[in-house]
Order: C-alpha cells, then sequence, then structure tokens
C-alpha cells in the first residue's frame, strides 16, 4: 500500500518566504520562547488559515433547561492568549484554507440536492436534473486560449478586416491561458466597456426574471394557473457565478423539478415532463427573458436591452458520463465538483492570480468608478427636488473591486437541499461531541448522529453567552503565517493524494 510522500522526517514542509529577515526571526521567536507548540495547536484548530480573526473575551455556556451553567471559556486560557477563528473569506487566493473548506462545503449542498443525503431523501435523484449555462454576450471581439491550441482568431484568405480604428480583426497568435491577452479586446476603443459594465450590473436581475419566466413556463406546460403551481410542481436550483477571462459572469446552474413544495424537498414530480422536457423549456424561457437597463451617464439618454448570450447549454443529467465528455450525459458527482470549483473564483483570479492587474480588467474597474461619478452626481442633482430618489447605479463603484457584479457567487432556492449554515453548525457541534467524548472517555454513540449535528437551531439545549472584543486580523508574526500557509499546502496536497487513492 501506497504512503503519502509527505509524511516523515524526509518530507519538510516548504515554508515561502523562508529566505525573508522577518520569517526567519518569527520562526526563531518561537522556537526561543518556547511557543511553537501553542502556536501549532492554534494553527491547526482554524485549519491553517492563512488571516484568522483574533478576539479576547470570554464565554459562559448553561443549559437552557435548568439555568445550570455547564462550562466557560476566557482567551487567557487560550494556547497563544486570544481566540482564534477563521476568516471564512471564499476566495482561493486570499485563504486557501478557508477557500477549499467553502467549496466542500458547497459540493456537499449541491450533491444533496442531486443524490440525497444530508436530510435529503434519496428519491431525489429520480426527479428531472438539468445542467444549464448562461453565457454573457458579446461586447466585441476578444483574444482567446484554444482549447487545441490553435490561432486565436485566424484571418481567412479573402478577410481583411479593419475596425474603424485601423486595428485588425484578426490574431494569429496561439495564447497560453495565462498570457495577459487572453480576454483583452482586440481593440480597446471599439470595446464596449459601459455595455459590458452595465450588464454585469444587472446580471443578477436577469437571472431573477428567469426563475419567474421558469416558473409561468412550467405551469402553461401542465396547464394550471401560475398561482396555483406550488400545487403540483417546484423549480428547485443551486447556481453558481464564474468569472470568464474577459472580467464578465458566467452562470452555472442544477434545476430540479420536484412535485408539489408542500410535499418536502425532493417530492416526486409530474409524470409528463422528463429531463429533456424541462431542458427544452429553459432554453425557451432563456431566449424570452430581457431588461431594459437605465441610462448611465449624464447628458446621454442611452438604454440597454439586456439579454443572457447565444450561447445557452442546458444538458440532462444521467449516469455513466463525466463532464469531460462534451457530447455525453453528466454524472451528479461530477457536476457537483464542477459547481464548488467555480464557486471559490472572484475576479482578481479571472484567468489566474498573474493577470489580475491586466489593461483590460483596470480598464473595467475605471469605468465602474466613473460610472458611479455620474450616479453620485445625478442623484445630488435629483435630490434637490426629490429627497427620496435613489440612482440604480449609486453603489456601482463600492463593486468596482468585483468588476460591477454585486451578486452571490453561490446561491440556491430554499428547498433545493441543506443550507451552508446547517453545514457549518454540524460541524461546530461535531467538535463539541468530540471534545466532550476526550474529556469523559466515553466513546461517541453515532445513533442518530446526522440528525443530531443537522438538527435545527429550536432543537439546542444550550446557550453560549459571551463577551469579545477584537484583537486583529492576521498571524502576528510573518513567520507564523508562513508556517500556516506552508502547512496549509500540505493539508490539500494529503487531501488530493486520498482523493485519487480513492478513485484509482
Amino acid at each position: 500500500m501506497s504512503t503519502f510522500h509527505g509524511h516523515g522526517e524526509d518530507a519538510p514542509l516548504h515554508v515561502p518566504g523562508l529566505d525573508s529577515p522577518q520569517v526567519q526571526a518569527g520562526l526563531a521567536s518561537r522556537l526561543a520562547d518556547g511557543s511553537f507548540a501553542a502556536f501549532e495547536q492554534t494553527a491547526a484548530s482554524v485549519g491553517y488559515c492563512s488571516n484568522p480573526i483574533r478576539l479576547v473575551g470570554s464565554s459562559t455556556t448553561v443549559d437552557t433547561k435548568t439555568g445550570e451553567v455547564v462550562g466557560s471559556f476566557s482567551s487567557e486560557d487560550a494556547p497563544l492568549g486570544a481566540l482564534y477563528r477563521r476568516c471564512g473569506n471564499r476566495r482561493d487566493h486570499v485563504c486557501p484554507s478557508c477557500s477549499r473548506l467553502y467549496a466542500r462545503d458547497t459540493f456537499e449542498l449541491i450533491r444533496a440536492g442531486v443524490q440525497g443525503g444530508k436530510q435529503v431523501p434519496t428519491d431525489v435523484a429520480d426527479n428531472p436534473l438539468v445542467f444549464l449555462t448562461l453565457t454573457a454576450p458579446s461586447f466585441g471581439h476578444v483574444h482567446g486560449a484554444r482549447v487545441h491550441g490553435g490561432p486565436c482568431r485566424p484571418r481567412r484568405r479573402d478577410d481583411r478586416t479593419r475596425c474603424v480604428h485601423g486595428r485588425p480583426m484578426w490574431c494569429h497568435a496561439r495564447h497560453e491561458t495565462t498570457d495577459d491577452e487572453v480576454g483583452a479586446p482586440l481593440c480597446s476603443e471599439c470595446y464596449r466597456y459601459d455595455a459590458h459594465v452595465i450588464w454585469q450590473w444587472w446580471s443578477p436581475e436577469l437571472w431573477r426574471r428567469l426563475t419567474i419566466e421558469v416558473r409561468r413556463a412550467l405551469a402553461s406546460r401542465l396547464g394550471v394557473a401560475e398561482s396555483r403551481l406550488a400545487d403540483v410542481a417546484s423549480v428547485q436550483y443551486a447556481k453558481v457565478a464564474e468569472y470568464q477571462a474577459r472580467g464578465v459572469i458566467h452562470f452555472h446552474a442544477l434545476i430540479r423539478l420536484d412535485g408539489p413544495a408542500s410535499a418536502g424537498v425532493g417530492s416526486p414530480a409530474p409524470a409528463s415532463l422528463d429531463g429533456n422536457d424541462l431542458a427544452q423549456l429553459l432554453r425557451d424561457a432563456v431566449a424570452r427573458v430581457a431588461y431594459t437597463a437605465p441610462a448611465a451617464r449624464n447628458n446621454d439618454d442611452t438604454t440597454y436591452r439586456l439579454t443572457f448570450g447565444r450561447q445557452v447549454d442546458a444538458r440532462t443529467v444521467r449516469a455513466g458520463s463525466r463532464t469531460d465528455a462534451p457530447d455525453g450525459p453528466l454524472t451528479p458527482g461530477q457536476v457537483a465538483g464542477y459547481l464548488a470549483k467555480y464557486a471559490t473564483k472572484d475576479a482578481t483570479a479571472a484567468a489566474g492570480t498573474d493577470r489580475r492587474s491586466t489593461p483590460h480588467l483596470r480598464r473595467i474597474k475605471d469605468v465602474c468608478r466613473d460610472l458611479h461619478a455620474h450616479a453620485r452626481d445625478r442623484e445630488t442633482y435629483c435630490r434637490a427636488t426629490n429627497p427620496d430618489h435613489v440612482d440604480p447605479y449609486r453603489l456601482l463603484g463600492k463593486w468596482a473591486h468585483a468588476l460591477g457584479f454585486r451578486g452571490h457567487f453561490s446561491t440556491k432556492s430554499r428547498r433545493y437541499s441543506i443550507t451552508l449554515g446547517a453545514l457549518r453548525r454540524a460541524r461546530v457541534r461535531w467538535q463539541a461531541i468530540a471534545a466532550e467524548s476526550r474529556r469523559t472517555g466515553d466513546p461517541i454513540d453515532t445513533a442518530d448522529l446526522e440528525a443530531r449535528l443537522l438538527a435545527a437551531d429550536d432543537e439546542e439545549t444550550t446557550l453560549v453567552v459571551g463577551e469579545w472584543a477584537y484583537a486583529g486580523t492576521g498571524w502576528e508574526t510573518p513567520g507564523d503565517a508562513a508556517l500556516a500557509n506552508a502547512a496549509a499546502a500540505r493539508a490539500r496536497e494529503y487531501d488530493q493524494w486520498k482523493a485519487d487513492h480513492k478513485s484509482a
């Protein structure tokens, strides 16, 4: 049986920045004052988070039935004299550890809605399920990395097209995915940056209108009034948003057809519709969705009719194929992993961490701030006669870091499956159960363990009363941060090694 290469004294950690004097001083200090074991315990308790939150204070746990104090905790008793908590950032380049945990929770949430589990009935696997991909429209020709290594935008023999600015509308380069040119326009003057940002800003509204249109079309297909659709069928979904190299959002969603909402999660769907019918219904609904966005610049009455892009992929999910088979059906586990992976991406990692400050992405951010300035001036002027006036673009500048996208990167309908909050509560409860078992020496009672971990809040029998103050963010020294990041990298390697050997 093979063993993980990272175990043992012959596999030291690769500590980033070890040649830095600050890192060396921090590591030497931990070894000299004997606090390395305390740091190791603290780092493990937060999963080697890159930017943990430090708190000071105390808390008391009270039995809500008897009023008895069953426990207390003070930050003074913690190994490093402060309570360290995960930062919880979902972005991979900000905190790989918390991002991986977020992806795991998202995977479990999505998979439960596909196959059952986590208190979702396994009968849910029999309901029609469609994997839907929605793209953004084109705002101008951009450079791209082709799948098979072909040229970016080859010119035909008789095609000598140039834009009005004299720039060629072709490119014979064979780009790598990490090239700065990937996603950038062939002509930055022709590229419709305003339309790009405005579409991005209103894309959550397009999705909302799509969910309304799908339910309306489903009611018509089933021959019932829209107001009575819940008595016959319900549409449940899990959706993630993914940034493309050109800095625009695409949506990927699993859409499931259930029976009456009152029958609970995963109730049998109407027999008159299958997955192929649902996929076609979705394609037709996407084609009908549109939104007219108001003008964004002063002294410019231009409005924008916003729609999804022409590339719409709606594929029925079945067993027996992987997502790397373009023309084949999809397996539930592969789709869940696909969505979970993209839930941790953001604008600054649109095509790799080395491309966060490309001229194209900077231009998008500048347009966000420019349109925000117009909205601020417009709102100031309008409020002179209408104090209640609120400009629809008044917060656009605050979302410049997200390239104008103000939506959530991972959302789901209420009855799709379990919630991320329930998974986090279960993790906290498991830690408490495990700690109590270690304290008393009694084995953990596994009877109905999942039900106890996932129980609703109103079933709690204890109340935690605390008084905490913020003490800072991040590790106290560069050496601590370097060690935490190194240990997190090794933990990810081990998890990947386990996954590879499990599937082998």
